[in-house]
């Protein structure tokens, strides 16, 4: 595997959370958020800058809504824009080359096995699966499909027409539980209160009009398109979408049962206080080629809350720590996986 060094996010542990509810009817799908299905799910805070407070808030507002049935979890994305464009067609096109408004999901929180959906204005989609992390050595698998998926896009004004009285677009997705359990906890559906790792992203690229047509706009000292902008629910902290742990908690809720409140439980502090380690034996392999034995060297004699065995080998590491009941250990290895046993 890589063992390059991974890059510690500039962030606090604080995760966004939300309850997602049961639908009480099915979605007939048109893109439009403005209708009974969604009129009691609650929105999600507006997207903040992928690194947080360390970069302005966007420009453009951004907000999701969740539902979810036994056949579907169900998402609503709703976008201001007055330059609404998108070029790509192709199904598993690289789509974040265009706008556009991407979904990932972690079922179990393992950071492994998860699943990236990428969606323009066009309503062309990618999807696919990452066994791993890219920073873990997981290559994309862009053969997989999400089957059965259903997406639908609603435009308030026109699609590359800067003429137009442009003022947004959003988005409908049903993606069938068939599927997401895949990769979920004992290949099922969610129960009520359980929770998924869940996190959205707006790409905005800088745009102009040229011959009556949107073009990114170029960086004159560079002579390419000046970076995107990335817009998401739950902040990362880096640029970098593909760290799962950071991404928000999704908590689900039955009908007729008390609604369920959440707070961090002292495991996924812990599953924190262990991935702050796994970065710093990542960036001590990159810098002395062995990974760190004792705590001390990955601390620099700093004050740590928990106190993890460590084992390694030329070329693996294991660190563990109890749980809060103390019935189980909660490990990490090199390659980033977290898990309790």
């Amino acid at each position: 595997m890589d063992r390059s060094g991974v890059p510690e996010p500039n962030i606090v542990f604080e995760p966004k959370h939300y309850i997602c509810h049961r639908a009480a009817e099915p979605l007939q799908l048109d893109g439009r958020l403005d209708k009974p299905f969604w009129a009691n799910a609650p929105w999600t805070d507006d997207f903040v800058d992928i690194e947080g407070d360390l970069k302005p808030r966007p420009f453009k507002r951004t907000r999701v809504k969740m539902l979810w049935d036994d056949e579907y979890l169900y998402f609503g994305a709703e976008m201001e824009e007055d330059q609404i464009w998108a070029t790509l067609t192709e199904r598993d096109s690289v789509i974040f080359y265009d706008n556009d408004f991407e979904i990932f999901i972690d079922p179990d929180g393992d950071t492994h096995n998860y699943y990236e959906f990428e969606m323009n204005a066009f309503n062309t989609i990618w999807d696919l699966l990452l066994p791993k992390p890219y920073r873990d050595g997981g290559p994309p698998i862009n053969s997989w499909d999400i089957r059965g998926i259903r997406t639908a896009v609603h435009i308030d004004g026109e699609v590359n027409n800067p003429n137009a009285d442009n003022k947004g677009w959003s988005i409908e997705v049903a993606m069938p539980w068939s599927v997401l359990k895949e990769c979920a906890p004992e290949g099922r559906l969610p129960r009520h209160e359980e929770y998924w790792r869940i996190n959205f992203s707006r790409v905005e690229w800088r745009a102009e009009v040229q011959n009556g047509k949107y073009v990114k706009t170029i960086n004159p000292d560079t002579n390419a398109p000046y970076p995107e902008y990335n817009w998401v629910w739950s902040p990362q902290g880096i640029i970098n979408m593909h760290y799962p742990e950071l991404w928000g908690f999704v908590v689900f809720a039955e009908a007729n049962q008390p609604e369920p409140i959440f707070q961090l439980t002292q495991d996924e502090l812990i599953k924190w206080e262990l991935r702050k380690l796994y970065y710093r034996q990542r960036q001590h392999y990159a810098a002395h080629g062995h990974y760190a034995s004792t705590l001390s060297v990955l601390t620099n004699e700093e004050v740590c809350s928990i106190e993890p065995v460590i084992e390694t080998t030329s070329g693996t590491f294991l660190m563990s720590a109890k749980s809060q009941d103390g019935l189980q250990w909660i490990r990490i290895q090199e390659d980033g996986k977290v898990w309790g046993e």
